[in-house]
């Protein structure tokens, strides 16, 4: 079965930009490009991907990636890194692989993104968090995000990698990183819709955001 590339371009209002990332992304990974305007979508056989607008088609179960473009987009270097959000006690590794092999493709950094929150225990410190325990658990946190990429890094030694562990809820730390970033990317659960985390990047995100099922 022959993989393609599926742009999904409606009245939206961006659809060219929807469908000039999709030709992009083609042209990058070698694939047939399929542009359809079906709604609802119904997905081709061998679809690899799915780039639709933001807001965009309901794509909450889809089997493929969906790269949501936004409305307004912000101009995008060549050469932006690819940002990937990871829990690192929960990693969702199908966004792990589809986040390497995109800065593989790109010849770009990857920059992932785990964030953490001091633990329960912390609120019934009667002055504060010390600064030794706060040094531990990053290091801890640290260890984790080192540990979980380290397949990844393997498997994808020409792509540099930069570990960015942040002590801020999730969607606010990709939000940030997300400023440098040509694409940011997430995982999802199986037979379901977006998380939270998902929901403020799509509604926020100045840049692409891809939903990778697991």
């Amino acid at each position: 079965m022959k993989h393609v590339i599926v742009a999904h371009v409606d009245r939206s209002g961006n659809a060219q930009e929807v469908l000039r990332w999709a030709e992009r992304e083609a042209s990058l990974h070698g694939l047939q490009l399929r542009v359809v305007g079906d709604s609802p979508l119904e997905p081709p056989d061998g679809m690899k991907l799915l780039v639709v607008g933001t807001p965009g088609t309901n794509v909450g179960d889809f089997p493929c990636p969906v790269v949501f473009v936004p409305t307004v987009p912000c101009p995008e270097s060549p050469f932006a890194e690819v940002t990937l959000g990871v829990n690192a006690r929960e990693p969702a590794e199908a966004a792990v692989d589809f986040a390497f092999d995109t800065a593989r493709a790109r010849c770009v950094r990857l920059r992932a993104v785990h964030a953490w929150r001091f633990p329960s225990c912390a609120a019934e410190l009667p002055f504060g968090v010390p600064e030794d325990d706060r040094g531990a658990w990053e290091d801890h946190e640290v260890q984790l995000l080192a540990d979980v990429l380290r397949p990844w890094r393997e498997k994808y030694p020409q792509v540099p990698v930069l570990e960015d562990v942040r002590l801020l809820p999730p969607a606010q730390a990709l939000l940030q990183r997300s400023a440098s970033a040509g694409l940011v990317v997430v995982g999802r659960r199986p037979g379901g819709a977006p998380g939270a985390v998902t929901q403020v990047l799509l509604r926020e995100s100045l840049r692409p955001v891809a939903v990778v099922p697991a």
